[in-house]
Formats: structure tokens, C-alpha cells, sequence
């Protein structure tokens, strides 16, 4: 089999399946225990969480809290920061679901909420912000990388705009597919919050982590035990953790090595797709994460390509895996795509390992339905 959805998921790191199930094994105890084999654990997240703050560009005192993914790292960001139906939430239009879903709902519930154009490239439209945000606004949240395009958005634009036009704004972003992929830094953006998940770097899924610095508050919207500073509540997935935590580390030690492997293989594929001529467009341009690549088959539906592809043991995706049912595709259709282009989307995502036999593969096959 060859797997080209990497953004969906990614395969789980050897290593780090071995440290949850040692910890599981041998270190299963509840880390809120008062007894000496429960505060081990204990120990061993904290240092975890202060190694994680670190990778993202942190300060000592900021906070990290460990969530289920990233889909709670983003509700427990956005309505724990819901907490002034007179002032303005921003949300770009190109966030994944579990962002833009929660934008929604605010707005349902009565709060200001505004939605950010995407420019042609898949970005935002700095315009728009500049002209939108006022001291009025009091949230902004923006990816950092795409999940459909892998557009990445300007964070040195967006932070001069804040600064100048809401400078108590409160930033979020998602970092799901940029974290250790691209260099980011929450301090050199005064980011307030922000989202990263252990599926999308090697680890296993249902462990996410919520960044938190020091002069943002947040209110906790679960109640229980009071794990996790008192803003999520719940039993802490040690094993999950410190798992998390090894695929961290295999990424950070890797990264740059990593992306100039996976910057090749996009040049390569970009290169190989020259052959279709007419027949297939280029939406992820050059300045795009190159671990995401989208592209348009003129005249061919995209689900049928990525069904008879998984025929030939090829595995592509249409968007964003938690959203498949869904009709049309909204990041597109805000960077002006119509309904009739969008269906025609299939997304090439890399992994570290993938290699240009198999784009060769990849490249066959599709000749073999499309031409």
C-alpha cells in the first residue's frame, strides 16, 4: 500500500508505540494519585509539557495543558475565550472544522462573529483584517498551515496588523500541520493560544495539547476534578503523553531533514503532473507547506479518482478527513473555486518516508484512468 494522506493521519512513530505501551504496562498509575508511583508520572508530564512550550518558542511561565486532540484544544481556545457578546470574533473562512464549526456556533449563541475572505493563493485576506479589526475585536484565530491546501498564512502581517489596530486582541492559532514540520514561534508572534495534535507528527491518536501564554485567561468549559490547571478536567493520558512526547522529539531532531526530503517530493510530483498538460491545475503554489499538495482534474470527480486509486492501493484524500461527508469543499470555494471545480479536488499529502517510486506509481495510474 502507499499513503499519500498524511494530513488526515500520520503512521505512528515504532518508538513512540513502544514508550505508550511500556507506560501502560509498567507506569499505568493515575498521575492526580498522592502515592509515590502516581506523582512519578506526574513528574514525568511536567517535564513533558515544559519541553513541548519550549519546541513552540514558549516562555517558562507560559502553560500547556493536555487535551484529547485538537478538535478540544480548539473548543476549550475559542469558548473558554467566549466571554463578551459586545465584542468581535475573527475566524478565517479557511479554518479546518473544528475551528470554523466553533465560529458558528458562537454565532448562534449570539455573539459578534466575522468570517475572513481567503485570497487566490489560499491565505487570508490581509486587506480584510486590516479594514475589520478595530479595538472592538477582542479574538482572532488562524491557522497556521492550511489542512487542505497547506497555504501558510503570514503571522508577521497579522501581528502588526493586531498590534496596530487591536493590540489586547487574544491570537489563536491551529498548528496542527505546521507543528515541527515548519519554523513557528508563538513568543516572536505574541500568540496567545494554540492548538497542536500528536496524529499529524507520528503519535497516536486522541492526544492534543493546548498552548497557553502567560498573560492569556481562559475559562474552563468542563467540569470535574480540576486536572490541568482547573481548565480541563479529566484523567491525564499519561501513556498518551509521554508517547506524544517521544514524536516530538523524533520530529524536532529530524525536521529539517525531514523537509528538504519532502520539499523534493512535491517537485518531483509538480514536475511528473506536467504530463496531464490541460487536464489537471495546481492549487497548492510554491510558497505552500510542501507536505500538502491539491490539485484539480478537469472533468473528473475527485471522489471517483480517490476511489479507484484505493483500488490500485494508492491512498489519497478529498479534504479534510473530519468532515467527509460533506458536499462541496469551503476552503476552495473561499479562494474563488466554484462548486464545479471543487468536486474535481483530490489532496496529495506527504509523509518522511514517502519516496519518488512511489509518486512513479502514483503518476501510472492516474494515466491509466485519465487518459
Amino acid at each position: 500500500m502507499i499513503y499519500f494522506d498524511n494530513a488526515a493521519t500520520t503512521k505512528p512513530f515504532k518508538e513512540s508505540l513502544d514508550v505508550f505501551n511500556k507506560v501502560n504496562t509498567e507506569e499505568f498509575f493515575n498521575p492526580s494519585a498522592l502515592y509515590l508511583s502516581g506523582f512519578n508520572v506526574y513528574k514525568k508530564i511536567g517535564e513533558a509539557r515544559k519541553y513541548i512550550i519550549n519546541t513552540l518558542g514558549g516562555k517558562e511561565d507560559d502553560q500547556l495543558i493536555f487535551t484529547s486532540g485538537a478538535t478540544e484544544s480548539n473548543n476549550i481556545a475559542i469558548f473558554g475565550s467566549a466571554t463578551n457578546k459586545n465584542k468581535t470574533y475573527l475566524f478565517s473562512m479557511g479554518e479546518h472544522p473544528a475551528v470554523y464549526n466553533c465560529g458558528v456556533e458562537l454565532k448562534n449563541r449570539g455573539y459578534k462573529v466575522d468570517f475572513i475572505p481567503l485570497q487566490k493563493n489560499g491565505e487570508i485576506d490581509y486587506n480584510y483584517l486590516e479594514e475589520i479589526c478595530n479595538e472592538e475585536v477582542c479574538f482572532l484565530s488562524v491557522m497556521l498551515v492550511n489542512n487542505e491546501t497547506g497555504a501558510i498564512n503570514d503571522f508577521e502581517k497579522i501581528r502588526e496588523i493586531l498590534d496596530r489596530k487591536s493590540k489586547n486582541c487574544v491570537l489563536h492559532v491551529d498548528a496542527v500541520q505546521g507543528y515541527c514540520k515548519i519554523d513557528f514561534n508563538v513568543s516572536k508572534y505574541k500568540i496567545d493560544l494554540c492548538s497542536i495534535s500528536a496524529h499529524k507528527i507520528g503519535g497516536i491518536k486522541g492526544v492534543g495539547a493546548l498552548y497557553i501564554s502567560k498573560q492569556c485567561r481562559i475559562k474552563n468549559i468542563n467540569f470535574g476534578g480540576g486536572q490541568e490547571f482547573g481548565i480541563r478536567s479529566g484523567t491525564v493520558n499519561g501513556a498518551g503523553i509521554l508517547s506524544f512526547l517521544n514524536s516530538i522529539k523524533i520530529m524536532q531532531k529530524n525536521k529539517d531533514k525531514y523537509f528538504e526530503k519532502v520539499d523534493l517530493l512535491k517537485k518531483y510530483l509538480i514536475k511528473s503532473l506536467s504530463y496531464f498538460k490541460d487536464k489537471v491545475r495546481i492549487v497548492s503554489n510554491d510558497k505552500c507547506s510542501p507536505y500538502i499538495t491539491s490539485l484539480l482534474f478537469i472533468g473528473q470527480r475527485g471522489e471517483t479518482i480517490m476511489r479507484y486509486l484505493d483500488f490500485k492501493q494508492i491512498i489519497v484524500g478529498t479534504g479534510s478527513a473530519c468532515s467527509s461527508n460533506k458536499i462541496g469543499n469551503r476552503v476552495l470555494e473561499a479562494m474563488g473555486y466554484q462548486k464545479s471545480e471543487v468536486i474535481e479536488a483530490i489532496r496529495i499529502s506527504f509523509g518522511f518516508d514517502n519516496s519518488v517510486e512511489e509518486i512513479d506509481q502514483l503518476i501510472s495510474a492516474l494515466k491509466e484512468f485519465i487518459l
